[in-house]
């Protein structure tokens, strides 16, 4: 083998920025926010590295004209660098990290587990450097879950602050968690969201708080199986020092717990949207209230907010990532006026169950983050009439059930996504009597059938709020909520969202009261 000689640490003692990361050869798999931040810290501590991507772009190639400039060894952009393995300064690389998204089979991840070369996320890089001397080490509340967890994560940066505490929320949210490691001032608490991706490749981690909001079956396709996908949800579990916490209204979050290898003395916290048992967080008559971080937990309980601190009105799974938030902030030891006060701050931002008009008694709702069923059914029962834009990119998931369970409040439905056969074939098993209009399809009363016309993008969403408004009577919901990922019409949840708003406002416009 050939090479440069090393002389840094074994990976065994890199657990600080402090530590000997000097010569590590290093190949980082993809050049996103995440890899850059990857890389951009690893030529920081002194490691050599190479970056592959198999996309050339002109945003990449800008990217790696910089990590070039800052010193690394090679970044090899375009298909034939994200074949293999590639070599780091003519020797085989020592570690390899792994941006979110790239799949274990990918030949470049699948060549490094065959070699026994191991392979990081950019969590585990972000938790293994972030002690160093002379600056604030910040405590981890790390979420994951299928549904809620940008929302959960935001409302615990929201809570933080509330409580005079630096703080940010980092991760899966948009914001690398490297980035904030890496922040001159530091932090005193990072309130992290964790994929069922990043955490794939997360080893070390121990964090002081955990929790999983729920799991339902998606990303099957990248995980290989819904028990892997599971497996991968409960790392967040493991190592936990202070509060593993579950939703008491999902078995399988709870048994996560149980078979955690957590660190000695850390407590199981559940949160309920019911009336909470000790140990727990829940809702009585209307306000959050905590039994779990206060001394007399069997006969009282400390409120914490009211579901009006939450908005007019409160879908179940709100209140639900409300309590799991305020478990987590409250295992750091915030006091429950900062957890109020920071849910009504707290912005959820756009994309997410937001209004987006109300004309003749007809509520117009995009929740174009509902990529999965899990998620849709959330928004579909908060809403007692429903016609229903669903549809995209599935996953290789199932819609049977969700189909079955919200049949009764479906006026209508309007499919959008390039193949929608499976939530057509769940609608025509579970609710037949539930009109189904294709986006650019029109309608036959048994099956539909393809005309000329739009397919992508922004006019397949003009057709389909079109045809949503043909069917809507007054007391209904027009609800966008696509059990579905975006990439096949569009280039994102938000660009699919924001083309619903567009659309409801164009309809707006042209049809004037």
């Amino acid at each position: 083998m050939g090479g440069r000689a090393v002389s840094h640490a074994p990976l065994e003692e890199l657990t600080s920025w402090d530590a000997d990361w000097s010569g590590l050869r290093v190949v980082v798999a993809g050049l996103g926010l995440t890899g850059f931040s990857a890389a951009d810290t690893l030529i920081e501590l002194g490691a050599r590295v190479v970056v592959v991507d198999g996309t050339d772009s002109a945003e990449n190639r800008a990217r790696a004209d910089t990590l070039r400039i800052v010193g690394a060894a090679d970044v090899l952009l375009g298909p034939d660098g994200a074949e293999h393995l590639a070599t780091v300064d003519g020797g085989e690389p020592e570690l390899v990290i792994a941006s979110p998204g790239w799949n274990p089979r990918h030949p470049v991840l699948a060549a490094a587990a065959d070699a026994g070369i191991p392979v990081w996320g950019d969590v585990e890089l972000a938790w293994r450097v972030r002690g160093r001397a002379g600056r604030k080490s910040a405590e981890w509340l790390v979420i994951t879950g299928t549904n809620g967890k940008t929302t959960t994560v935001g409302m615990v940066e929201s809570m933080l602050r509330a409580a005079g505490l630096r703080a940010v929320a980092v991760g899966n949210v948009g914001t690398p968690i490297l980035d904030a490691i890496r922040d001159p001032e530091g932090y005193d608490a990072l309130a992290v969201e964790l994929s069922s991706f990043q955490l794939h490749f997360t080893h070390t981690l121990s964090p002081l708080a955990s929790v999983v909001l729920n799991v339902a079956e998606d990303h099957v396709d990248w995980h290989g199986s819904p028990e892997s996908y599971l497996a991968a949800k409960a790392k967040i579990y493991e190592r936990t020092r202070v509060a593993a916490i579950y939703n008491a209204e999902q078995r399988e979050t709870e048994r996560m717990v149980e078979e955690a290898d957590v660190i000695e003395g850390c407590r199981a916290i559940g949160f309920t949207t019911g009336v909470p048992a000790p140990s727990m967080l829940g809702v009585v008559e209307g306000l959050l209230v905590d039994r779990a971080f206060i001394e007399d937990r069997r006969t009282s309980a400390a409120e914490l907010a009211s579901l009006e601190d939450l908005g007019e009105a409160v879908p179940r799974h709100t209140a639900a990532n409300a309590l799991a938030a305020a478990a987590l902030v409250r295992a750091y030891g915030v006091e429950p006026r900062a957890v109020r006060d920071g849910l009504r701050a707290f912005d959820p931002g756009e994309h997410r169950i937001q209004a987006v008009a109300r004309r003749d008694d007809i509520l117009w709702i995009n929740d174009s983050k509902a990529t999965n069923p899990h998620a849709a059914a959330a928004s579909l029962g908060a809403f007692p009439s429903v016609v229903w834009i669903a549809g995209g990119l599935s996953k290789g998931v199932e819609y049977a059930e969700l189909v079955a369970a919200h049949a009764a409040r479906l006026r209508g439905v309007v499919l959008i996504g390039a193949d929608s056969s499976g939530l057509r074939e769940a609608l025509r098993r579970h609710a037949p009597d539930v009109p189904v209009i294709d986006a650019g399809v029109r309608e036959t009363g048994r099956e539909t059938t393809p005309e000329t016309g739009p397919t992508r993008g922004r006019a397949v969403m003009v057709a389909a709020v079109a045809a949503a408004a043909g069917m809507a009577r007054a007391g209904d919901t027009v609800l966008l909520a696509p059990a579905a990922a975006s990439m096949d019409q569009f280039a994102s949840y938000s660009h699919r969202g924001n083309a619903f708003i567009e659309a409801v406002r164009g309809l707006m416009e042209d049809n004037p009261t």
